[in-house]
């Protein structure tokens, strides 16, 4: 498959805005959870974000695959450690979260080339 995760997860970003607008009161919530959950006490970013992506390929989500490769690359996920959140939520998630395991990959790939996209 060919996707411009990217373009994909710019799209999450401006999906977000468009709520936001939308329904303050709903995303304010939102984020208020998004910080807390995110928030670096005893795990790190960088594994919060590949824990992210392992749920976000289990539940077969485009937006969560492109969006958090793109912020695990930027907090330093090799693609190794892609690779390997990605074979959790294959088992996890069986035979369909293998094809969004591999998007995984090809959106890492992306990233790397574009320089953290």
């Amino acid at each position: 498959m060919s996707q411009d995760f990217a373009q994909v997860a710019d799209d999450v970003i401006a999906g977000v805005g468009l709520l936001r607008h939308g329904a303050p009161e709903a995303m304010k919530a939102f984020a208020g959870l998004a910080t807390a959950a995110t928030s670096t006490q005893t795990i790190d970013s960088k594994t919060k974000e590949l824990m992210a992506l392992a749920i976000g390929i289990a539940v077969h989500c485009d937006g969560c695959v492109a969006y958090h490769t793109k912020m695990a690359h930027q907090h330093g996920a090799t693609r190794e450690e892609v690779a390997e959140t990605a074979a959790l939520a294959i088992y996890m998630g069986g035979g369909p979260a293998a094809v969004y395991g591999a998007d995984a990959l090809r959106a890492y790939d992306q990233f790397s080339a574009i320089g953290g996209g």
